[in-house]
């Protein structure tokens, strides 16, 4: 039997089995992409998680211990059929080809919107919410992370000034206007050094940018957790080098630079702690 035709008999034979339960709300939801999880962790109850990403427990990922047991799912649908699902959630690249057969299943599936900035991470969270039932759970979350938010604009405003800050990842790479690592940057209340120099977008590995910045801080991503690769420029390089040794430096886990999710927050914080005790003196 064709692989297709073993997607059309599964997706068949859980169209039953998913309709009889679809009335009582998602109880076996799968996310099928690190920056999904980060929502349906945020979001869901423990007990109708039914599969995380096969990205889960990487260092990409902020996984709960409870979440590392579950079987996996990725963007496969004969997979995801097989899983069982009542709601599968996808990351911004969507469901591609595998939304016709879960389509054809009966089975809801959701996909995140596409964004690097802090409003698309609360309007994300407001449209998981309310596809897994947890609209007021959602609300109340979101009104908890403005209000941080809101006190780190506070301390920006004490701290009368905004620092330089400069983003170097492992590779060698930067983050110029318009990333995620950009709208962490200003919401910490500090300027993106890549951005005032008119970088935009994610950029890639160019030692130039040792001499092109005077950061007051360095952020670094990937550095202790990231991806084993043998492109470690950022590491490695001597200009690089040079400019991590004369900088204050905090390095942000990876799972806070992997997606724009709520996670971006806690990278917003920690930047602010080091511009803080850079300001004390500390």
């Amino acid at each position: 039997m064709s692989s297709d035709m073993h997607l059309k008999a599964a997706a068949c034979l859980w169209a039953c089995v998913s309709a009889a339960s679809a009335a009582d709300g998602p109880s076996r939801i799968v996310s099928a992409d690190v920056c999904a999880d980060a929502y349906v962790f945020a979001l869901a109850d423990q007990a109708a998680v039914a599969a995380v990403s096969w990205q889960a427990g990487q260092t990409v990922s902020g996984a709960p211990s409870w979440a590392l047991d579950l079987p996996r799912a990725s963007g496969d649908a004969e997979r995801l059929i097989t899983l069982q699902p009542d709601l599968v959630v996808f990351g911004p690249s969507g469901a591609g080809d595998a939304a016709r057969f879960l389509d054809r299943a009966g089975i809801a599936h959701i996909s995140l919107q596409w964004g690097e900035d802090w409003n698309t991470v609360t309007a994300n969270l407001r449209i998981i919410g309310a596809a897994l039932g947890e609209t007021m759970r959602a609300q109340a979350l979101v009104a908890e992370l403005e209000a941080r938010r809101a006190n780190l604009m506070l301390r920006a405003e004490d701290r009368g000034r905004r620092p330089l800050v400069f983003y170097l990842s492992v590779t060698g790479g930067a983050a110029g206007a318009g990333t995620l690592v950009d709208e962490a940057i200003r919401m910490a209340g500090g300027r993106n050094a890549a951005a005032e120099a008119g970088a935009s977008g994610w950029l890639a590995a160019d030692a130039a940018w040792a001499f092109r910045v005077d950061p007051d801080l360095i952020i670094t991503g990937y550095f202790v957790d990231g991806y084993a690769t043998r492109n470690n420029t950022g590491a490695r390089h001597s200009a690089f080098r040079r400019l991590l040794q004369g900088t204050a430096r905090i390095d942000i886990p990876a799972a806070a630079l992997s997606c724009a999710g709520p996670a971006l927050l806690e990278a917003a914080e920690q930047i602010a702690g080091a511009l803080d005790r850079q300001e004390r003196g500390s």
